[in-house]
């Protein structure tokens, strides 16, 4: 356990401060969530490398600098209601409960759906709601959400989850004609208008969906 633990701490060090991340509450979030937890025990060992790590059905757990600088971007403060499209393997959902958010997860693979909301049950997730659909539609029945992270890329920003982010709010979502053009996006919207930051390039797995592949 303290072996893990050290890695944990190294990996916090080497690969998220070290490249600039510095909002402390995202630091701590990293630290305490056990992200081995969240891969298959024979990829355990990996989880704490600096790359992203398979979960199956050709899906990645993605690297911990990107989680990190996904969350730092979203600008998450206690109580905010957070929709995440793309719930995988769960740990990006776990590292936002940590952080006293409200998190609405919508996962359309019911293997990883599954085995994601058993998992955050077990580990006494219980601000987590996890959904079974098309996360290109949202979850619009409890929407209006604070924050909306979208963790796969897709040709364009899904209109429904624009509709479903409160005003003000913020999203963040890779997009791309192509893997190779994919570019990470954090989305404003305020009093009504929307306004766009390019954060790089990115390669994350296909977001499919009704507004997406």
């Amino acid at each position: 356990m303290k072996g893990l633990q050290r890695l944990r701490e190294r990996m916090v060090q080497e690969q998220i401060e070290a490249r600039g991340i510095t909002d402390e509450r995202v630091l701590t979030a990293l630290r305490q969530v056990p992200r081995h937890l969240f891969v298959d025990e024979a990829l355990q060992a990996q989880a704490y490398g600096d790359h992203p790590v398979p979960i199956g059905l050709g899906q990645t757990l993605s690297q911990p600098y990107i989680v990190a600088l996904m969350t730092t971007l979203l600008v998450v403060r206690p109580q905010m209601r957070i929709l995440e499209i793309g719930t995988g393997s769960g740990y990006q959902a776990a590292i936002l409960a940590v952080m006293d958010a409200d998190v609405y997860t919508v996962e359309r693979i019911k293997q990883l759906y599954q085995t994601a909301r058993t998992r955050l049950l077990h580990m006494k997730y219980f601000n987590i709601r996890v959904k079974l659909d098309d996360g290109t539609l949202g979850w619009p029945e409890e929407g209006p959400f604070d924050r909306i992270i979208v963790t796969a890329g897709g040709p364009e920003v899904p209109t429904p989850l624009l509709e479903q982010l409160a005003d003000p709010g913020i999203m963040v979502i890779p997009v791309g004609a192509t893997k190779r053009d994919q570019r990470l996006l954090r989305i404003f919207k305020k009093d009504g208008r929307i306004h766009q930051e390019d954060q790089g390039a990115v390669a994350f797995v296909d977001l499919v969906g009704s507004h997406g592949w």
